[in-house]
């Protein structure tokens, strides 16, 4: 379903397009990243907060660093700032990239347990379309923080794969 540089690649887009919204966002105030704009975890910040404890959720799935101390349903109060929030995602997309780079083909087959907060049990699915899941939610949450730079009168970043420069 998935190999190691299928993962190298979409980690490299998740890197370049966290870069791009952080630099977006850096055009806004403070209150401005806090609006509620209507999306499901309501402001700017709060879902880029939300999407960082995704990340850092399915990570520590992976055995990839510890998971959020929070529970989902505080997800989007991760951070209380932008260069708190910043910092981490740096770090955190750092980690990722790691983590894909030294990726085998092995590492993406057999399947993954753990108990799932947003489901209230148990679950068990492949490790290749787990990996898979997460980026997907990172393109997900992003096209919903795109949408709000660009209500906010900020120029949204390029987001088309395919425009992603070579070196990521």
């Amino acid at each position: 379903m998935i190999t190691p540089e299928c993962v190298r690649r979409l980690a490299a887009y998740n890197a370049w397009q966290n870069r791009q919204l952080d630099a977006a966002m850096g055009k806004l105030d403070h209150a401005a990243l806090l609006v509620d704009r209507g999306a499901f975890w309501g402001s700017i910040l709060g879902t880029a907060n939300h999407l960082l404890w995704g990340d850092a959720t399915w990570m520590a799935r992976f055995g990839v660093g510890a998971a959020p101390e929070r529970p989902l349903a505080d997800s989007a109060a991760l951070f209380p700032t932008h260069p708190a929030w910043s910092a981490e995602r740096f770090r955190l997309d750092g980690r990722i990239t790691l983590w894909a780079e030294e990726l085998r083909a092995v590492d993406l087959v057999g399947r993954l347990r753990w108990y799932s907060g947003a489901a209230g049990r148990e679950i068990e699915k492949p490790v290749g379309e787990i990996v898979l899941h997460m980026f997907n939610h990172q393109t997900h949450h992003r096209g919903q923080i795109h949408a709000m730079l660009g209500a906010a009168g900020v120029t949204a970043p390029v987001s088309d794969l395919f425009l992603m420069p070579e070196d990521g």
